[in-house]
C-alpha cells in the first residue's frame, strides 16, 4: 500500500482552502477595535489612485466562502455601476496582507470589494455631498449585509465620511484605457426627498414576484413593492423593500433579512 506522507497531505489541504484563507482577512472587518490613526491626520492632500492596465490576480477570480456565504467574483469589471453603502477600515488592518498579498496601507487610496476582479480601479461618489474619488480595489470585503465597498482611511477622509462611518455612494468601474471618459458625469446630491429601496430579487415572471413580495411583506411588516422595468431580455419584475427614508433604517432592514439568509441586496435611490 502506498503511504502518503503527512507533509503532502497538509499541502493538499492548504491548496484546497487557499482562496478562503486569502480572503479571510477581510472577513474580520466587523471586529471591534478598528479606527482612525492617532491625531486624525488630514488626508485632503492625498491624490486619487491613477488607473493603469494591470494583470488580474488569478486567485481573485476563484469562488470563495466567508461565514457560510458563497461569493462568485466577476470575470470583468467593465460596465459595473452600483449604488449602496460604503464603510471604511483603518488601524486594525494597517500593515496586514490584503487579498492580493500586498500590505494594506490605510493612508493609500485603496478599497475592498466582494466580487470585483483584483485589482480594479473605481470611482466612488458620495451621494450625500457629491465628493468623488478614484481608488484601487485590492482587497475583499466588506462582509456586512448591504455594504458595497470598504474604503481605506484616506479614501473615507476624502469623501468626508469618517465621523459618520458610512455613506451612500455610487461605485463605477473605470476602464484604465479610457480614464478620461469614466466618472465625469456629476451625480445628484442625496436630499430629503430621496428614498432608499432594497432589492431582494428580480424575476421575468410576475407571479413569482408577487409570491415573494407577499412572503417578504409578512416577514418584514413593512412595504414591499414590485418595480417593473424593461431590459434587453424583456420585462423584469423587481421585488424591493421601500421606500426607506434613512440609511440607519436600511441597515436595520438588512439585518432582518440576514436572519433569513438574504444576502445579495441591491440598493436603489429614487
Amino acid at each position: 500500500m502506498c503511504r502518503i506522507k503527512p507533509f503532502w497531505i497538509a499541502c493538499a489541504v492548504i491548496l484546497f482552502f487557499l482562496p478562503n484563507i486569502i480572503f479571510a482577512k477581510s472577513a474580520l472587518n466587523d471586529l471591534k477595535g478598528d479606527g482612525p490613526p492617532k491625531g486624525l491626520p488630514d488626508m485632503s492632500h492625498v491624490a486619487d489612485a491613477v488607473p493603469k492596465v494591470e494583470k488580474i490576480y488569478p486567485i481573485s477570480l476563484r469562488p470563495y466562502t466567508i461565514r457560510g456565504k458563497d461569493y462568485e467574483p466577476m470575470k470583468s469589471a467593465l460596465g459595473y455601476v452600483e449604488q449602496g453603502v460604503a464603510s471604511w477600515y483603518g488601524t486594525l488592518f494597517h500593515g496586514r496582507k490584503t487579498a492580493m498579498g500586498d500590505e494594506y496601507d490605510m493612508f493609500g487610496m485603496t478599497a475592498a470589494h466582494k466580487t470585483l476582479p483584483l485589482p480594479t480601479y473605481v470611482r466612488v461618489t458620495n451621494l450625500e455631498n457629491d465628493l468623488s474619488i478614484v481608488v484601487r480595489v485590492n482587497d475583499r470585503g466588506p462582509f456586512h449585509s448591504n455594504r458595497v465597498i470598504d474604503l481605506s482611511y484616506s479614501a473615507a477622509s476624502r469623501l468626508d465620511m469618517l465621523d459618520k462611518g458610512t455613506a451612500l455612494v455610487e461605485v463605477s468601474a473605470i476602464d484604465p484605457r479610457l480614464p478620461q471618459l469614466v466618472g465625469t458625469k456629476k451625480k445628484p446630491v442625496l436630499d430629503d426627498k430621496t428614498r432608499i429601496y432594497l432589492q431582494l430579487a428580480s424575476f421575468g415572471n410576475e407571479e413569482a414576484a408577487i409570491t415573494v413580495r407577499a412572503q417578504m411583506q409578512r416577514y418584514l411588516k413593512r412595504p414591499v413593492i414590485i418595480d417593473k422595468a424593461k431590459t434587453e431580455q424583456g420585462k423584469v419584475y423587481r421585488v424591493q423593500v421601500g421606500p426607506i427614508n434613512s440609511l440607519e433604517l436600511a441597515d436595520s432592514v438588512s439585518e432582518q433579512l440576514l436572519q433569513i439568509n438574504v444576502y445579495q441586496l441591491q440598493m436603489h435611490l429614487r
